[in-house]
């Protein structure tokens, strides 16, 4: 929405979501920008109200930028110009919900961004135009974010004359040769301390803050963990979740299915979040053997 307005192109209305109190917010504000710009403000409308609205407005074009709701088709042929997504990866690859988590947790070396036209299918239309960029083992699901919401910027400011204009590109996307992952449920950030080591990393650091966390067992209690990086990814190195030892950090070394796990931040639930022998020695005698579950 900034590059649009340093544009100078017309906004006629913001079409947004009221924020979850669950959630942690780290965005800025939509709507506060929308309405210090005097753009009217529609939050969590009816999908028969938001139609009707848009009807009246006769837009050129209607952007979606991480918008929550599939946006109907008779909703997206009311723009004369065309809609268009912004989507956090590089279709056809990762279609669907989350993308961003999805490629750090499958270990992913590079994503990007796609701007593309909205069909009735989601993530599914002509692509406008595309951007790369590495992943590297330093990023979690927010730095990589912060990697990626420049690149829209770029697109927008190259694509947004062109699309008034109605020249802009158009390159069909092959679904077929693509991937497709849905909306990631608390379940899947359940930590297996069978797998190797770099996957039991890439689900940490796809999942830590602002999202809910990875999550295992100790002794029953649930224990967030919200910081790891990899120890060793050659052969066993003990029993499986078991701490073979601590860091000089404080930091616990635990063994993986392949490898092992450096655990350094973690949270039990309702629990104070501290680097992983502090936390853990709320409720574990540290001197005890600890296991993962």
């Amino acid at each position: 929405m900034e590059a649009i307005l340093k544009m100078g192109a017309p906004i006629a209305a913001l079409f947004t979501h009221r924020d979850d109190p669950h959630e942690e917010i780290w965005w800025h504000s939509c709507a506060e920008l929308a309405s210090h710009n005097g753009i009217p403000v529609h939050i969590d409308e009816s999908v028969e109200t938001v139609a009707a609205t848009i009807g009246a407005l006769k837009p050129s074009v209607i952007y979606s930028f991480s918008y929550r709701n599939l946006i109907p088709e008779s909703v997206l042929e009311l723009a004369s110009h065309g809609a268009f997504n912004l989507h956090p990866s590089l279709l056809p690859a990762y279609r669907g919900r989350a993308p961003v988590n999805w490629v750090l947790v499958n270990g992913e070396r590079e994503t990007g961004v796609t701007l593309h036209r909205m069909v009735a299918r989601a993530d599914a239309g002509d692509i406008v135009g595309q951007r790369a960029v590495a992943i590297d083992d330093s990023d979690n699901a927010l730095t990589l974010y912060h990697k990626l919401v420049p690149l829209g910027v770029e697109l927008i400011d190259e694509l947004h004359p062109k699309i008034v204009a109605g020249a802009a590109p158009r390159q069909k996307m092959d679904i077929a040769k693509g991937s497709y992952f849905g909306r990631r449920k608390p379940e899947d950030g359940r930590i297996d301390w069978r797998w190797p080591a770099r996957r039991i990393f890439n689900l940490v650091r796809a999942v830590t803050h602002p999202y809910p966390g990875a999550f295992c067992f100790v002794r029953g209690n649930k224990l967030l963990v919200w910081e790891a990086k990899i120890g060793t990814e050659n052969g066993p190195c003990g029993e499986l979740g078991k701490v073979v030892r601590e860091t000089a950090d404080g930091a616990l070394e635990v063994a993986a299915g392949e490898g092992s796990v450096i655990v350094k931040v973690v949270q039990f639930e309702g629990g104070v979040e501290g680097v992983a022998r502090e936390a853990l020695s709320q409720s574990v005698r540290v001197k005890d053997t600890i296991q993962f579950d």
